[in-house]
């Protein structure tokens, strides 16, 4: 993509209303546009990455065994009657009627439609174990919307239901959601904390809340500092391995690791002294296991072996798709603006051409393009008619992982510079090799 021909309204100052890092930079960047309180429309450069956070959330899920479906943004309140639940959300939930005088809801949530999905179309234990997700907006009308897409009215949420026969194979499937979100967040270059929470309006005996560590973070949050060193790397996890899945879960989950809600002081002062840290967090996700609380009161039941039938258990799993840019952002920046992870990055690398005009340099970034292009690798190239300063600018503010800079010095001895955003360390290679060496960065990512 090249710059000139891209829509991205970069901001020179911070705006007034962002209060926290990440708000001030998706605004600077020209990520976003704020249409109301809490809500935002998400312009081209955000929803790269907005779109490539998904991927890696489908791609997670399925390779956990959970299938994609996609319910609607509106719900009949009558669900939510059923279940008990239409007023445990108080004024968050934004209620609506249509023409025919019919209560309908924005939903915030959607344990009640996929409660009506499943009883409508499973009957036996056969169809058993199944986990259902989808990625989709929802709305919740909080009361002091803020911290651009990290409390928002409107947000992108990934969640998940899985139906079991019976208790052991739905804490099984709990145990592999947790996994799976493990996984899903270290893609995303996070270390994000599974920390036992309250369940709220949920409901259920069993929920932990992974959990981003951050200054900004709305969650005073207690842990052993051993747990940060945990990564479950580029192991193979059978799914289908109560053992192994078990296994994996007992290894994040053993250490201390609490919010506020949960936290036990006991507990935590038994911790060595130096590994006990109080800091602040930013929730990305949730996982429960609510057992029969829905399935009892919306009749969805299956017929067991022995002919039986009983209500089917359930749990309810969720990661914060767009509040996860900001999360990203709160762990990942420096006083020059965003430093995006290779895996979320809108684009793998930029190229700034020092010269614009010249025919070298021209000609150099053109190919450079266009052979980064040829391995699978979309570059933004700054082809602006502009100062040098102005465009290194833009491109720390953005955030790319990696710059290639092309000038007339460099090509008068065949090199090009390539830079990395995190570090700052630059080296100077001949293009081709700086290409391969890209090409070798993302080929595992």
């Amino acid at each position: 993509m090249r710059v000139s021909r891209y829509f991205m309204p970069v901001l020179k100052e911070n705006p007034a209303e962002a209060q926290i890092v990440s708000h001030r930079y998706m605004l600077r960047a020209g990520m976003i546009k704020q249409q109301a309180a809490g809500i935002y429309s998400w312009l081209p450069l955000g929803l790269r990455v907005l779109n490539r956070i998904q991927t890696i959330v489908h791609e997670e899920q399925q390779r956990a065994g959970h299938i994609p479906l996609l319910m609607p943004t509106l719900q009949p309140a009558d669900l939510w009657r059923e279940s008990g639940r239409y007023d445990d959300y108080g004024q968050e939930m934004l209620r609506i009627k249509d023409r025919q005088d019919r209560e309908m809801l924005y939903g915030p949530t959607n344990e009640e439609m996929i409660t009506d999905i499943f009883r409508a179309h499973v009957n036996s234990y056969k169809d058993l174990p199944l986990t259902l997700y989808h990625i989709q907006w929802k709305f919740r009308d909080e009361m002091r919307p803020r911290f651009g897409v990290m409390r928002g009215r409107e947000f992108l949420m990934k969640d998940g239901y899985n139906f079991d026969v019976d208790k052991a194979a739905a804490l099984h499937a709990y145990n592999r959601h947790m996994v799976s979100y493990l996984r899903t967040y270290e893609r995303m270059g996070l270390t994000a904390i599974p920390m036992r929470a309250d369940s709220g309006p949920i409901g259920g005996e069993d929920t932990h809340e992974f959990l981003v560590l951050a200054a900004t973070g709305e969650s005073e949050v207690f842990f052993d500092s051993a747990v940060t060193d945990l990564r479950l790397g580029n192991r193979e996890v059978d799914y289908d391995n109560r053992e192994e899945v078990a296994s994996v879960c007992k290894e994040f989950t053993t250490l201390y690791a609490r919010t506020d809600e949960t936290h036990d002081q006991a507990l935590f002062d038994a911790i060595p002294e130096e590994r006990r840290k109080v800091a602040r967090g930013i929730e990305v996700g949730q996982i429960f296991y609510f057992g029969t609380k829905y399935s009892e009161a919306m009749g969805a039941t299956v017929v067991t072996a022995d002919g039986s039938k009983v209500p089917v258990e359930m749990g309810s799993h969720g990661i914060g798709v767009s509040r996860l840019l900001g999360a990203i952002i709160e762990a990942s920046h420096d006083d020059k603006g965003i430093i995006w992870p290779e895996g979320v990055t809108p684009f793998p690398v930029g190229i700034v051409n020092l010269k614009q005009g010249d025919a070298a340099a021209d000609a150099a970034c053109e190919g450079l393009y266009k052979a980064l292009a040829a391995k699978g690798l979309e570059a933004l190239y700054d082809d602006r008619e502009e100062r040098a300063g102005a465009k290194f600018a833009t491109m720390d503010l953005i955030g790319l992982p990696w710059r290639i800079t092309v000038g007339p010095r460099g090509l008068a001895n065949g090199v090009v510079e390539l830079t990395s955003r995190r570090t700052g360390v630059s080296e100077e290679l001949t293009p081709e090799a700086a290409v391969a060496k890209l090409v070798e960065i993302y080929a595992g990512i």
